[in-house]
């Protein structure tokens, strides 16, 4: 099965926000307590992702030779094609889709934040439901996954008007971004890149820059975690050893507290 992912062409943002919107109606994201706006001076709101803001524009400033210009970046879930969180959870919450999404089952999350603690990019997020208990459930962008796993495209690329959002083939997007990144460098923009391609395994959400991508906050070369691959392969597998051993001490002593009581009863 083909690899979908979402092209997202931060040249032709408006930063209408639509998309924030969208995404908040169509997931029911819920909860003022999440996205309190807060005035920090800028156009920013809310001022970062939470466990009810799935994705939000980001504004970054920048002066330079052609003057004042504002960069826009539709933040979320990049859905990585090697997805640290997925291999880290314990519970199998978050899962890859055959079609590359990553997906999160909230009745199976334990609220560990594994996921959120190893992602690359510190996307999930944590919605705590008891604070005495600490019981909490991760969260974040699924593209739609109610949507997208019914063969429509998610609610934010339907929204924007600017039509910066496209969903499909992810070969496909990666030929029209290249092609989109040579459009915009004749026209002057000498840094523009598509950012994405291949790093973690290949991203599921796919950026046509007109700057470098640390300009917009962006890691340049992220990487899967090394800490995540000793969770894996070293933590996690001695954890299940742990825990088969206690349950075997328990039930050797159980044996031999109830054999012992039977020879109290045969003496």
């Amino acid at each position: 099965m083909a690899r979908n992912a979402m092209l997202i062409d931060e040249s032709k943002c408006t930063a209408c926000r639509g998309c924030q919107v969208a995404c908040k109606q169509w997931n029911e994201l819920t909860g003022w307590e999440y996205s309190k706006t807060v005035n920090g001076g800028g156009y920013e709101n809310p001022p970062k992702l939470t466990p009810q803001t799935w994705t939000r524009i980001k504004f970054t400033e920048l002066d330079g030779p052609q003057g004042f210009r504002w960069l826009f970046l539709k933040e979320g879930c990049m859905h990585c094609g090697d997805p640290a969180c997925v291999n880290v959870c314990p519970t199998k919450a978050l899962k890859k889709q055959v079609d590359g999404r990553v997906t999160v089952e909230t009745d199976l999350c334990n609220g560990c934040g594994y996921c959120s603690q190893f992602c690359p990019f510190g996307i999930p997020k944590l919605a705590v439901e008891g604070v005495f208990t600490g019981k909490a459930k991760a969260s974040k962008c699924t593209f739609c996954q109610d949507r997208t796993g019914n063969g429509m495209g998610p609610s934010c690329v339907k929204t924007c008007p600017a039509q910066a959002l496209h969903w499909g083939d992810r070969d496909k997007l990666i030929a029209v971004g290249k092609k989109r990144v040579e459009a915009l460098k004749t026209r002057g923009f000498t840094a523009a890149n598509l950012y994405g391609e291949e790093v973690v395994g290949g991203l599921g959400r796919l950026y046509v820059l007109i700057e470098k991508p640390e300009t917009y906050g962006l890691p340049a070369d992220p990487r899967y975690p090394v800490a995540a691959i000793m969770w894996q392969n070293i933590v996690q597998p001695l954890g299940k050893i742990a825990i088969g051993g206690t349950m075997l001490a328990t039930l050797v002593a159980w044996l031999v507290i109830r054999r012992n009581i039977k020879m109290e009863e045969v003496e």
